[in-house]
């Protein structure tokens, strides 16, 4: 870049900077002399008339800081939603009354948990498929209206070959093949993307890595630049559903967001230390991971109890429900009624974070043993 190049917001020769670099450069104010560095945050709910925005319903300017960050990390439109829950009801309000949704048989237990509840409601019916197969997937969206794909899963860390899947459903209907839509919590934008490979969008659990320090709720939706009509539809949804995040939050995750890159890439090398070394502990049975990410489920020796015994023992992990902060939590996954139970009764689900590596596996081999 030359010195005299100073990009804003607004300014689409962001498109040649890095990710990295767009992570910390964009969603920020004009740099007008004397102007504030970061976005702050805009606590109203009424605009004065005659503006693009008349109610804080529709829009805020913090979230439209933080949808410009995301929208350009994911290479699509972003649109900021109260939880990843909201945003996953977004997507799953695109399919008409009696549609059908096409999902892997391990996804997150609240996704699941939100297509039964409409499954018996008798808004949709489900087809669940492996994740893994992608013959079977691309078979199973016969008439389908939606896809909803999980790679790696939640908390089995499958795979799905989601470019062989649009490839295939494109190949076999054309332009009758269902919505496509994969979560992309687990990888984030910073290891895949998928719209590049098709996809109609992602959706995320902000609150998870991108916010990163477990301190607030919130989630997205980012569509294709190619579906118009999909944006306008979410966006539609989440002012008549009031899902809407509160400026504090989107200026939390905005913050998070901007060490994104710093974190994973900590955590990620953290991670795969842990797996060479968890592979050959003799208390661990299995070790699944899906070769990047930050995010490891184990499998130990002993079953249920031991797995508790396990997540009772440590004292840097912290035994939690959720994931992606900068600290390390795990979870024994079954202790949830939800949970499927396909997944194993030992099965842990480790969210490797940010503090050294070697206090965290002497934590965890400990703990084992």
């Amino acid at each position: 870049m030359t010195p005299e190049r100073r990009p804003s917001p607004g300014d689409h020769a962001h498109a040649d900077l890095r990710p990295a670099t767009r992570a910390v450069a964009l969603g920020r104010p004009d740099r007008a002399p004397g102007a504030p560095v970061n976005t702050p945050v805009h606590l109203t709910s009424t605009y004065v008339a005659d503006g693009q925005v008349n109610y804080a319903r529709v829009s805020n300017p913090t979230w439209e800081a933080l949808e410009e960050v995301l929208g350009s990390l994911e290479a699509g439109m972003a649109s900021a939603f109260a939880s990843g829950m909201a945003a996953v009801a977004a997507v799953v309000g695109q399919v008409p009354t009696g549609g059908v949704v096409v999902r892997p048989t391990h996804v997150y237990s609240g996704t699941a948990g939100l297509l039964a509840e409409r499954e018996r409601a008798g808004a949709l019916s489900v087809r669940t498929v492996a994740a893994e197969d992608v013959a079977g997937i691309v078979e199973a969206c016969d008439g389908a209206d939606l896809l909803l794909l999980e790679s790696p899963s939640n908390p089995m860390m499958e795979l799905t070959d989601v470019v062989a899947v649009v490839r295939g459903l494109r190949e076999r209907y054309g332009p009758d093949r269902p919505l496509v839509v994969c979560d992309n919590t687990f990888a984030t934008p910073v290891a895949q993307q998928p719209l590049r490979w098709g996809v109609d969008a992602v959706v995320h659990s902000a609150t998870k890595y991108l916010a990163g320090h477990s301190d607030t709720l919130l989630g997205a939706v980012v569509v294709s630049p190619e579906r118009p009509d999909l944006q306008e539809r979410v966006r539609t949804y989440r002012t008549l559903h009031g899902a809407i995040p509160g400026p504090m939050e989107a200026w939390l995750v905005l913050r998070g967001v901007r060490t994104l890159h710093v974190r994973l890439e900590r955590a990620s090398a953290t991670a795969e230390l842990l797996v060479d070394r968890l592979e050959e502990h003799p208390a661990v049975e299995r070790v699944r991971y899906p070769g990047f990410g930050a995010m490891v489920s184990v499998e130990v020796v002993g079953g249920a109890e031991a797995a508790e015994a396990v997540c009772s023992a440590v004292r840097v992990w912290t035994h939690s429900t959720s994931l992606g902060g900068v600290e390390s939590q795990l979870e024994r996954r079954r202790r949830h009624a939800a949970e499927v139970a396909s997944v194993p009764e030992s099965l842990l689900r480790l969210s490797v974070g940010v503090e050294d590596p070697e206090d965290l596996w002497e934590d965890l081999a400990r703990a084992l043993g």
